[in-house]
Formats: C-alpha cells, sequence, structure tokens
C-alpha cells in the first residue's frame, strides 16, 4: 500500500528537477541570447586599480592586465584608456603598470574594480575623434535603426558592424583609418541596441535574425550613392556580414568582408559563455537545448551559412587562437578551404574581438593591403 505513495514522490522528484534544469539551462541562454551591450562578457575578469600616476596606472597583476596593446578600461561610471605595459616601471611585485592615455569618463583612483573592453572610444565620432558625422535614420523592418555616417570622396562604402558585449562605439577604433582612405563609412546600430527597436522577443539569434538590419543598412548605402559595399563585423557582426552577404538581395552590392573573431559556431560559443558564467558542466548541453528552443535555430544552420562553398566576394577573416569564445579553429577551416578567397589574418594574444587593440599596426596594414583593390 504504500508503493503508490513512494512513487509519487519519486515521479515529483523528477518533475521538479526536470524543471529546475530546463530554469537553469534558460538561465545559461540568456548570457549570449539577451546580452547587455557595453558590459564586459563573462570570464572578462576585473582588474583593482592600485595607484594611478599621471600618465601611468597600476593594475593587479593578471594575464588580462598584461595583454599586449591598447583597451578601454570601464566601471560604473568610468571609461578610460589604457596602453601598453611600461616593463620599466617600478611596481609590487603582484602588480603591473599600464600607461593611461586618459579617462574620458568618471574618476579612475585607487580601489576601482574595472574590465578591460575593446571599446576604446565612447560617444559619438565627431566628439571621440574629431570626425565630421551625421546621424542618421536606416528604415528597418522593425523601425528606424539608428547610425552614425562618417562621409568620404569614393562610392563604395564601409559598413561597420559591432558584437557581443561591445555597441556601436566599437568600431570607432578603424574610423580614423578608414576615413584616411577616402572610405565613407556607416556604422550601424541594430536590433537590441540602444536607441533601436527591441526584437519581438528581447532575445538575440547570434546574428541569424539580426542581418536582416544590416540589409537594410546596404540598401540605405545604395540608396544615397555607394556603387559597392565592404561589411567589417566584429564577432556576431561578422555572423551578420557573412549572412547578408549570401542572403540579402543586396548581395551582387557587397564588395567584400572583413570578419574580426566571427562566431561561425553558435552552440561552441554559447558553451564558452556559459562556462565562464560557471555554470556547472552537466548543465551547460541544457543551455544549448534551452538556447536551441527559445531561437528556433538548428545547431548546424550557421554552419551551413557559412559554408566555404558560399562566399563569393574577397573575405579578410582577422581571428587568434586566444579567442576564448569564438573557436579560431572554425576561421581557420574556412581559410583554408577558400585560399585564393579568403585570407586569414593571425593575431595572438588577443581576447574576442580585440584584434585591432591586440595589435592596431599590423591591423590596419593588412586592412590596408585588403581594401586597396576593392576602392
Amino acid at each position: 500500500m504504500r508503493v503508490r505513495p513512494v512513487a509519487a514522490t519519486a515521479v515529483t522528484t523528477l518533475i521538479g528537477a526536470g524543471a529546475a534544469a530546463v530554469a537553469a539551462g534558460r538561465y545559461a541562454s540568456d548570457v549570449a541570447l539577451r546580452p547587455v551591450p557595453g558590459r564586459p562578457l563573462p570570464g572578462e575578469p576585473a582588474l583593482t586599480v592600485h595607484a594611478v600616476d599621471g600618465d601611468r596606472v597600476t593594475l593587479t597583476r593578471s594575464l588580462a592586465a598584461e595583454r599586449r596593446g591598447t583597451y578601454g578600461l570601464t566601471a560604473r561610471g568610468l571609461h578610460a584608456v589604457v596602453g601598453p605595459v611600461v616593463e620599466d616601471a617600478p611596481h609590487p611585485a603582484d602588480c603591473v603598470v599600464r600607461r593611461l592615455e586618459r579617462v574620458t569618463h568618471g574618476v579612475l583612483e585607487p580601489g576601482t574594480r574595472a574590465w578591460l573592453t575593446p571599446q576604446v572610444h565612447l560617444g559619438n565620432p565627431r566628439d571621440a575623434l574629431g570626425l565630421d558625422h551625421a546621424d542618421v535614420a536606416v528604415p528597418g523592418e522593425l523601425g528606424a535603426l539608428p547610425a552614425w555616417f562618417v562621409p568620404g570622396d569614393r562610392d563604395t562604402w564601409v559598413i561597420t558592424v559591432h558584437g557581443l558585449g561591445t555597441t556601436r562605439e566599437h568600431p570607432m577604433v578603424v574610423m580614423p583609418f578608414l576615413h584616411g582612405q577616402r572610405l565613407p563609412v556607416l556604422d550601424l546600430a541594430y536590433r537590441g541596441d540602444p536607441g533601436a527597436p527591441a526584437s519581438p522577443d528581447g532575445i538575440g539569434r547570434f546574428g541569424a535574425a539580426e542581418w536582416r538590419d544590416l540589409d537594410a543598412a546596404i540598401r540605405y548605402a545604395v540608396r544615397y550613392g555607394a556603387r559597392h559595399v565592404v561589411l567589417h563585423g566584429w564577432s556576431t557582426g561578422a555572423t551578420m556580414a557573412l549572412l547578408a552577404a549570401s542572403e540579402s538581395g543586396m548581395r551582387d552590392r557587397v564588395g567584400g568582408l572583413v570578419l574580426d573573431s566571427p562566431v561561425l559556431d553558435w552552440p561552441a560559443t554559447l558553451r564558452a559563455l556559459a562556462a565562464a558564467r560557471r555554470l556547472p558542466a552537466a548543465l551547460v548541453p541544457l543551455a544549448v537545448r534551452a538556447a536551441q528552443g527559445r531561437t528556433g535555430l538548428d545547431p548546424d544552420a550557421l554552419a551551413r551559412a557559412v559554408d566555404p562553398a558560399r562566399p563569393k566576394v574577397p573575405t579578410l577573416v582577422v581571428h587568434g587562437p586566444d579567442d576564448a569564445l569564438a573557436p579560431w579553429r572554425a576561421s581557420r577551416e574556412l581559410a583554408a578551404r577558400r585560399p585564393g578567397l579568403i585570407h586569414l589574418h593571425a593575431v595572438r594574444h588577443a581576447p574576442h574581438a580585440a584584434m585591432w587593440n591586440a595589435h592596431p599596426a599590423g591591423y590596419e596594414e593588412s586592412l590596408r593591403r585588403f581594401l586597396i583593390p576593392l576602392m
């Protein structure tokens, strides 16, 4: 007579465990499906400021604090820019000294807990870089998409699109270079960004839906004088560029692609984000299944969309083996299968979407060589 209550208890326990697992999967999938533009991605370590002395800042020693190159340093109410490590500066053994380029906003002081970001500039092209620009509205399927247009003399435009954890301020790192090449630049905010319409369900799709906003930007550029466009995307923005180049009704106007840290394997990126958030390993597959269920994405859908046989235009892939979020292997394989069309510029010791930050001169020289025949 006691079997039924025991069985009922077991079933209830299983249902409860299943519901908890589903909830955990949804929570983990939110890391990638509900990104907050401008907020550091999971896994980015916090750095403690120990001292600020003129053009130098002393930080807790870590692999992140010792990264080569130039980065934004951000915290609530703060944005600064730090340059390379100052090797000969005296410092405690557990610290590292970097050059302090500027404090853009807020107060940088000892005790501040901050994060490095590839987003170096804050504001708009005029305030941050001294570049004249126009605030324009690109008609998108969900509503008006804000964008900055920096004019240039050529009829090939570069359309820039940011990725995970950043905003349209991130592409400003390449604007001075592109402006020096006399190329018009259209820097797009897309669905979910500040000032742009939200997606209908409030979640992102790794570029699989967002590329239609980039398609709208291509149409805008052609309407206002572009003969061809080069799509320059970072992270999921690079995925958007690949999809737009193959799916857009205006794809014949796409003359080239620049893919920085492209997300070519979204389940792998989601697993990396979930692990960085210290989700137990047993729950990571649930996060992938939850993301698939919420988005309707086939795990292989983006892989098919970026099949090496599909790109039809010259493509520059800028990526490196130290990217912990978007597998370097996928970029290397993509380039290896189309060596005459897809060129790979490898950047070592750079985190996700920070290839320019780690080596600006090398990045811009590779970009210059790629763009010359496309201008």
